[in-house]
């Protein structure tokens, strides 16, 4: 864990609290980006059979895919869950008590429509529920970018409806980016994927976490990584610890 992570600037957390969200640009960049790249493509070419028979039998969604264990494939997958570009907004916002909960290093393969609609990920009497996502290729506007509804997140907005178009929500914004764009945002506001009018799958990934409670701690969860976690800070995040 990077003693570099720093807290959000005052306009990042006026918008994280008016918004909902925080588009990172260049969070991930140079080496560190081409390193993130390549291993997810390598970790796409040893599962994606796997995947395609498990969508033949009947036992797997054909609209996205999750490559199994990644943080277990690379040590990069690690390295991002607490990465300094990201990692000291979560602290602030959780007041310190960051858990993580699960990756999906997710493919989207093309499709006439997107896989998901509107929707938030929990209620809002859950505890803060947090997610990165993280563009590793290059997203426009046609590539199946991520949108949000702006204050969604509050309490007492809405109520929502959920459109068959992802377009057709009232007050979404559109979030394309560059390779290595972070996008933060609070789980209770409402979102999506746009559709993908491209021929060319979308690649992200998604990291998932949750201000601490101890229902949520599973020390087991994680102990495959284990060694890779040294620091108090890195096994308190991991759940390593009750």
């Amino acid at each position: 864990m990077s003693a570099h992570a720093v807290g959000p600037t005052p306009a990042q957390k006026a918008q994280w609290e008016e918004d909902g969200y925080i588009v990172l640009e260049q969070a991930l960049q140079g080496a560190q980006l081409q390193r993130l790249q390549a291993a997810f493509d390598r970790a796409v070419a040893e599962c994606k059979e796997d995947w395609l028979q498990q969508v033949a039998r009947g036992q797997a969604q054909p609209t996205f895919f999750d490559i199994p264990r990644p943080l277990e494939r690379d040590e990069i997958f690690v390295d991002i869950v607490d990465h300094p570009s990201w990692y000291g907004l979560l602290q602030d916002f959780t007041g310190g008590q960051t858990l993580f909960l699960a990756p999906q290093v997710r493919t989207v393969p093309t499709w006439p429509v997107s896989y998901t609609g509107w929707h938030p990920d929990v209620p809002m009497s859950n505890p803060l529920h947090i997610k990165v996502q993280i563009y590793v290729d290059d997203v426009d506007e046609r590539s199946g970018e991520f949108a949000f509804v702006p204050g969604s997140h509050r309490a007492g907005s809405g109520p929502y409806a959920r459109p068959k178009r992802g377009e057709s929500m009232p007050g979404h914004r559109r979030l394309p980016g560059p390779a290595g764009t972070a996008i933060v945002f609070n789980s209770y506001g409402w979102h999506t994927a746009m559709d993908n009018e491209t021929q060319t799958p979308r690649k992200s990934i998604i990291l998932i976490y949750e201000k601490r409670t101890p229902e949520k701690v599973r020390p087991d969860q994680f102990k495959a990584i284990a060694p890779l976690c040294t620091t108090p800070a890195r096994r308190a995040l991991f759940g390593l610890e009750v």
